[in-house]
């Protein structure tokens, strides 16, 4: 197992293999006041909802609540309330920085936070916010450039992802630099019709994943969404590693089959204790 760790350890290193972070990263993590973050579909409705249970046909997946909460309160609502959450302080995960040590060019990090940006503060990067219910064309993205002088980011063309050094892609949205966030049924179902179409995804980038594998790590397969989700951001992938100790259903087993992936039997905390 050591062994498999150090060549995923060095496909990182050498590009081949991209990161792909999911909300388990953050299980056991807590806020700088001791507060638990969200690190799966329950504790994230927790959250949204005050730290109460809702109607257990809301607790199926949090988007499903989401939709419920912005449907009486509204849009904007929404934003805050997600906002807060992942802006209360809160330190990178060891994950986080020994991902970010590793130096690869492409993460995606399918959480709401800021705690890649952080690490990259002092790094140029281009970073892709995804986006839902855009008026006014089809694309699902945003890209930004930072300019680490100034500790600040700017809106650019796709050509700029070029020759980016690094690219930190959040499909999910981020509080950086505008607040913005997919996270209701609605947003999901916006996002993922328009990435069927190939518009939630740069181009450059479309062409960059090729051949390329993917760790998935605190990414859980047994809802619907994120196996849309994750299959669209991984088109043209060569397989993969998947960390969980947990067993897999049918849906689960069929999508790990079918894009190729290999089980790492550890769980998430045993795995960075290796890994890191």
């Amino acid at each position: 197992m050591n062994t498999q760790i150090e060549t995923i350890k060095k496909e990182i290193r050498n590009q081949t293999t991209i990161p792909y972070f999911g909300l388990g990263v953050f299980e056991g993590a807590t806020t700088k006041e001791g507060e638990a973050l969200p690190y799966d579909s329950d504790s994230l409705i927790l959250a949204m909802n005050g730290g109460r249970a809702m109607a257990p046909r809301l607790m199926y997946e949090y988007s499903r609540a989401a939709m419920h909460l912005e449907q009486r309160r509204g849009v904007d609502y929404m934003v805050q309330l997600i906002n807060h959450i992942y802006t209360k302080p809160f330190d990178p995960t060891p994950l986080h920085k020994a991902i970010a040590d590793m130096s690869p060019r492409y993460i995606i990090d399918t959480n709401r936070d800021t705690k890649f940006q952080e690490l990259l503060a002092y790094t140029p990067h281009c970073l892709i916010i995804g986006k839902s219910r855009i008026m006014g064309n089809d694309y699902r993205y945003e890209i930004y450039e930072y300019d680490v002088e100034n500790q600040k980011y700017f809106q650019v063309d796709d050509e700029v992802l070029e020759s980016a050094e690094k690219i930190l892609f959040k499909p999910m949205g981020s509080p950086l630099p505008v607040p913005s966030f997919v996270i209701s049924d609605a947003d999901y179902v916006d996002w993922l019709t328009e990435a069927m179409g190939g518009y939630a995804v740069p181009k450059v980038l479309r062409t960059y994943r090729k051949a390329k594998k993917y760790l998935f790590l605190g990414t859980y397969f047994d809802r619907d969404t994120d196996r849309m989700v994750a299959n669209e951001l991984t088109i043209d992938l060569e397989g993969g590693y998947v960390v969980t100790d947990r067993e897999l259903g049918k849906k689960e087993q069929k999508f790990i089959d079918k894009h190729n992936l290999e089980v790492i039997p550890m769980s998430l905390p045993e795995f960075i204790h290796a890994f890191i």
